[in-house]
């Protein structure tokens, strides 16, 4: 039996990564937790943190689904490094956030982040513990911004990496383009410490080859070259401070697309799409068909103002100075289609009050917001994951807008596995 591969759980949420990766009570969520999962991870240690709440209601649902043990509800930047435990894997969906660099500390590696204090902690942990893996998620705007400088957050992000020893791959995924039952498109990042086997073996090979093909990423969701073009290369230049202040100023467009590999500091970025031809989860699959409480259905007098907020507009509006200004948005597909995956969730969810975001799907008994359960399902928890006392259901709507879609952390996690546990046997041998 391999080696568990410890793992630690950051910026945790109400446990997404770690269903993921372990699987819920033995089962698999690519299966509706219905076939065992052979889980090659183990969660050793986890963080969550909300500092703009008082009651840590994700947290609360964290230790009701998997334990106290182990797992710690306090500011990940006042916890000192020691206290965390070894691991090999290092696992996390970071909050975005202004990402640049003021100065870098005297005779120290460590770095000064404007607002990103919450990447620079994932920097200090995994520089004094020399995680060997790690595999995180965030926004795909991340890749273009800020606006003024496209791409430099991300640049920052690379090198900071690169002068630790990693080489790093990242995607951005449509989860819905690859069967899953939401449209949510987020970047998945892994990087590989220079002394594992799997850095070697990027070394061994063609960034182009990597990334469509033997890489984590290609091995759990298949993609092609959308335009056939040349893979672009090139090379981060200066510290993490110089690429603060220059990097790609004054240019309209950004440098990275939306799939791409960075080894030794240099980078090799091409544009992929989705190479999948099994089936799709839609709408119409996770609605629930009974028993829905009214509270979620539309009565009829509100119903006009849904229809207005989800409707096109063009109109003149006055705001409070007193100024009239032209006011346009497009229209939004009022109801949700059942026939199609869901579109993105968002954390204003829940809650009555109509809104122009909210989903809303039209069933025999009438039109109607979606349940928490069938949020859940979008993400691909399991159903009544995040039900506990004094937790309401906006509040739950709130956690699913907040989380990632677990079926694409379970492919990716295969793959990671696979892979580490080949390189392991070939070293043995």
């Amino acid at each position: 039996m391999a080696k568990k591969i410890r793992t630690i759980e950051l910026f945790a949420g109400v446990g997404g990564f770690r269903l993921g990766l372990e699987g819920w009570e033995g089962k698999s969520a690519t299966s509706g937790y219905k076939e065992k999962i052979s889980s090659d991870f183990e969660v050793v240690w986890s963080n969550q943190w909300e500092p703009s709440t008082k009651t840590q209601h994700a947290s609360l649902v964290y230790e009701n689904r998997f334990g106290k043990d182990g797992h710690t509800n306090l500011d990940i930047a006042t916890i000192e490094v020691a206290e965390i435990p070894e691991h090999d894997l290092l696992v996390g969906g970071f909050p975005c956030q202004d990402y640049s660099v003021a100065t870098t500390l005297k005779n120290s590696k460590g770095l000064i982040g404007k607002k990103g204090v919450l990447w620079w902690s994932i920097h200090k942990i995994i520089s004094h513990k020399h995680t060997k893996y790690l595999f995180l998620e965030n926004v795909d705007r991340l890749l273009i911004s800020p606006s003024g400088q496209r791409g430099r957050d991300f640049a920052i992000i690379l090198q900071s990496l690169n002068e630790l020893g990693y080489a790093v791959e990242w995607r951005v995924v449509n989860a819905a383009e690859f069967g899953f039952p939401q449209r949510r498109r987020r970047i998945f990042i892994i990087a590989y410490l220079k002394d594992t086997p799997i850095y070697q073996s990027i070394k061994k090979t063609t960034e182009e080859n990597w990334i469509l093909n033997s890489g984590i990423l290609a091995q759990a969701l298949p993609a092609t070259n959308v335009s056939q073009l040349p893979i672009k290369h090139f090379e981060l230049k200066g510290n993490m401070v110089e690429i603060s202040e220059n990097f790609n100023k004054k240019e309209i467009d950004g440098v990275f697309e939306n799939s791409g590999l960075m080894i030794g500091g240099k980078v090799s970025t091409l544009k992929t799409q989705a190479n999948y031809e099994g089936n799709y989860t839609l709408m119409k699959d996770i609605v629930l068909k009974n028993n829905i409480d009214p509270v979620f259905y539309i009565k009829d007098e509100d119903f006009d103002k849904w229809q207005y907020l989800k409707g096109a507009k063009k109109e003149q509006r006055t705001n409070n100075q007193g100024f009239t200004y032209n006011y346009s948005e497009g229209g939004m597909v009022f109801p949700d289609p059942l026939d199609k995956p869901s579109r993105t969730i968002i954390t204003g969810e829940g809650g009555k009050s109509a809104s122009r975001f909210k989903h809303v799907i039209q069933t025999a008994n009438g039109y109607r917001r979606l349940t928490p359960v069938e949020l859940e399902r979008l993400n691909m928890f399991p159903d009544d994951h995040t039900k506990i006392d004094d937790v309401s259901d906006s509040k739950r709507a709130f956690f699913m807008g907040n989380a990632l879609v677990v079926g694409v952390i379970e492919k990716i996690g295969i793959a990671l596995a696979n892979k580490i546990n080949k390189n392991q046997q070939e070293v043995k041998h």
